[in-house]
């Protein structure tokens, strides 16, 4: 236990990929627990993800649904591998270029943002009860910030866009994935990066983390402003 946790603060001080990790084993622990409760106790498997998905007809009244829908993953092996794929194909680099810390937010914001593109579609469209969970949300807005940094610093973009066009295609090629999500966490992580790297003249001295907290914080009210505004009125249908 002392050698794991020496092992895991040498790689923090090193700007491994420690939160790139945890994020992952968080999703494949849930996922495993999903998967054994499909087996032996389906009742508990439908009580268990139905109280974690996000559903755009309950996103103000079940807030927390913004957040546990981005661990939890279909029961199948396909959609937590290939989304713990793409996270480890980007999560490293983006981890190292921006601190652990303010990785998690981009993580966790873009992810905000994938929830209120439901909403938003579910607005324009009426699909109040569709439903989504999965890590993709998050991802896409890490992907946004890869395509920020690569233009920024001058990078191949080449590799980067074609896993994203796989990664856009997937909707197409496979039934019920919501690519709403995917276009919203794409918008709002490439606008939180965006303001970091170019962002306010007169901010662009400032330190990356003062930087962070200022604009997370203007993204994340912008993020639940729309979805409070586009969602149902309370306690509707409840």
């Amino acid at each position: 236990m002392n050698r794991t946790r020496r092992v895991w603060a040498n790689e923090w001080r090193q700007g491994g990929p420690v939160i790139t990790k945890i994020v992952m084993i968080l999703c494949v622990a849930l996922w495993m627990v999903e998967m054994l409760l499909s087996f032996v106790a389906p009742a508990g498997f439908q009580r268990f993800v139905g109280s974690g998905i996000f559903v755009p007809f309950t996103a103000v009244v079940r807030p927390w649904t913004w957040l546990t829908a981005m661990f939890l993953h279909a029961p199948n092996l396909m959609h937590v591998g290939f989304n713990m794929l793409a996270l480890w194909s980007i999560g490293p680099l983006l981890e190292r270029l921006m601190g652990h810390w303010r990785f998690l937010a981009l993580y966790l914001i873009s992810g905000l943002g994938g929830a209120a593109g439901l909403v938003v579609w579910a607005r324009v469209t009426g699909a109040w009860f569709s439903s989504a969970y999965g890590a993709s949300g998050a991802i896409f807005g890490l992907f946004a910030a890869m395509l920020v940094v690569h233009r920024a610093t001058g990078g191949d973009m080449r590799p980067m866009l074609i896993w994203m066009a796989i990664n856009f295609a997937l909707p197409v090629l496979i039934p019920n994935v919501a690519w709403q999500a995917h276009v919203g966490g794409f918008l709002i992580g490439g606008a939180l990066t965006w303001l970091l790297v170019d962002g306010v003249p007169a901010l662009r001295r400032r330190s990356l983390a003062w930087r962070m907290w200022c604009y997370a914080s203007i993204v994340t009210v912008v993020v639940l402003a729309v979805v409070v505004l586009c969602a149902p009125p309370f306690g509707i249908g409840l």
